[in-house]
């Protein structure tokens, strides 16, 4: 027998990781969210899997496009981290209007500029699991920026890695 939703999210709480933003783009309209459940899968090919809650608005565009693109946030990435996490109210499209600098790579998937890393995905593998669906994508092309530091989730905040570093040497 399994244990409760509420017992695995208070557990789940005490796992540090980078927050990402999920992008795709399917036909004219791109959609997104904030997501914490990505992890890489193979070297060769290079992929990465993400898992996505089958009730969040950008499932089944990321499903249907057979693309996207996981941005590795930065602290000052922290407003469009909330936004995609729907904590604004704002759905689709909508979230990528007056927030954040936006360009694309080979899948057209929206990309993040400042991101310490994101990956351009295109989609081989999906498997439902429960609430939700992983979606495995082999990385197509990447874009790296040397100077930016990746903002983490731990405890139900966000948490930027210097605050870390500075921990460590206390």
């Amino acid at each position: 027998m399994s244990i409760d939703a509420a017992a695995f999210k208070k557990g789940m709480r005490h796992l540090a990781a980078s927050v990402t933003l999920i992008t795709t783009r399917h036909r004219d309209l791109r959609g997104g969210l904030t997501a914490t459940a990505v992890c890489s899968v193979s070297a060769e090919p290079p992929q990465i899997l993400i898992c996505v809650n089958k009730t969040a608005s950008a499932h089944d565009p990321i499903g249907e496009a057979g693309v996207f693109c996981v941005n590795i946030l930065a602290p000052p990435h922290r407003k469009l981290a909330e936004r995609f996490a729907g904590m604004d109210g704002i759905e689709g499209d909508e979230r990528f209007c007056d927030m954040g600098d936006w360009f694309t790579l080979s899948t057209g998937a929206p990309v993040l500029k400042g991101c310490p890393v994101s990956f351009d995905c295109k989609l081989v593998t999906k498997v439902s699991a429960g609430t939700h669906t992983i979606y495995i994508g082999e990385i197509v092309d990447l874009a790296l920026d040397a100077d930016a530091k990746p903002l983490l989730y731990a405890d139900g905040a966000f948490v930027h890695v210097d605050a870390l570093k500075h921990a460590n040497a206390a």
